[in-house]
């Protein structure tokens, strides 16, 4: 019947697109029925659940040709042949506003200017031996100089100002006749354990406010022309004879009060001495011998010498038993042998 002959037709069909889908490749046959799918199906999202990837299609999702397995090193970085890296080649934000930089805009490196002579004198002092200013070789606070071991050979040119000299421990061996000149408020000048040898007369004797000399552990076998004002005169541990000391050198030193002549080589006590002294250390010298007007006024009897209460002759060959009327005008007796 012709109802027959349709329904036949169509099963005929039918199977010949199913002979036909099934001859296709699978990526092919896959895509037709997810396109039939779509078509006929409100469902449009795709369920992932329902989604198995086989073995057969894993190529087809990730392409392993290209894929290339990072090496291993051992938990170490791999090493960089070569013996430097290439330079970069960023260009900065300066250059790209204002151009890559020629050669002549390269900053080069200069020594750094010194001080002229004009700032070098009002800030520092003029230069030294070493080629340095003072103030450089030495220390300077307010008005005191400290050049203490600075390996000097002549005293330093001193800022005006300078009231405090502080030079010990240096190789200092003569000390000139202008290296004070200008310096009116110097007050006190300690050259300890240098080499000096000799003093020139000029060098100390118009400065007047000094008030203390400071020389011990040098050579001096002579003392200089000292101005009046002086009240302190430490010359231990030097070579001092008695023709180095000039007569009456002490007379016109109104304000000494403190005298240190010790460990050195006088013969006699230098005399006369200042009504106004009040320490003097002749120890540890070659003193034999004693003036009977040494310390006493032995014809007039009119003065005494009240301040003087310190006098120190031990350590020398003198027997101070052989002058007793040297003492009489002292408050006590000089420190010594008496038999």
């Amino acid at each position: 019947t012709p109802m027959k002959l349709s329904a036949f037709l169509s099963l005929l069909a039918l199977a010949l697109q199913e002979a036909g889908t099934a001859s296709l490749p699978k990526k092919e046959r896959r895509r037709r029925e997810d396109q039939a799918h779509g078509d006929g199906s409100s469902d449009r999202a795709l369920r992932l659940e329902n989604y198995v990837l086989s073995l057969d299609d894993y190529d087809e999702v990730i392409d392993l040709s290209n894929y290339e397995e990072p090496a291993d090193y051992g938990g170490q970085l791999p090493k960089v042949k070569g013996t430097s890296l290439a330079p970069s080649t960023r260009i900065s934000s300066t250059e790209s506003l204002l151009g890559p930089r020629t050669p002549s805009s390269n900053p080069t490196m200069t020594r750094p200017t010194t001080l002229t002579r004009p700032t070098t004198l009002g800030l520092l002092g003029s230069p030294t031996s070493h080629g340095l200013p003072t103030c450089l070789v030495c220390v300077c606070l307010g008005s005191s100089v400290y050049c203490d071991d600075a390996d000097l050979q002549n005293i330093p040119p001193l800022p005006k100002t300078t009231a405090y000299l502080y030079a010990r421990f240096n190789r200092i061996s003569h000390i000139r006749a202008g290296d004070f000149k200008g310096l009116t408020k110097l007050k006190r000048i300690d050259l300890s354990s240098n080499f000096i040898s000799s003093i020139d007369d000029e060098a100390l004797r118009l400065l007047p406010d000094l008030k203390d000399l400071i020389l011990p552990e040098n050579q001096l076998a002579a003392l200089p022309v000292l101005p009046t004002g002086i009240e302190v005169l430490d010359v231990r541990l030097n070579q001092l004879r008695s023709s180095g000391i000039q007569p009456e050198a002490f007379r016109a030193l109104e304000k000494l009060q403190f005298l240190y002549l010790a460990d050195n080589l006088l013969e006699s006590i230098p005399g006369p001495l200042p009504l106004s002294l009040r320490v003097l250390h002749l120890q540890n010298n070659k003193i034999e011998t004693m003036q009977r007007d040494a310390f006493c006024d032995t014809e007039k009897h009119k003065h005494t010498r009240r301040q003087l209460e310190d006098i120190r002759l031990d350590g020398n060959p003198i027997n101070l038993g052989l002058f007793p009327s040297a003492y009489f005008c002292l408050p006590r007796l000089p420190t010594g042998r008496f038999a």
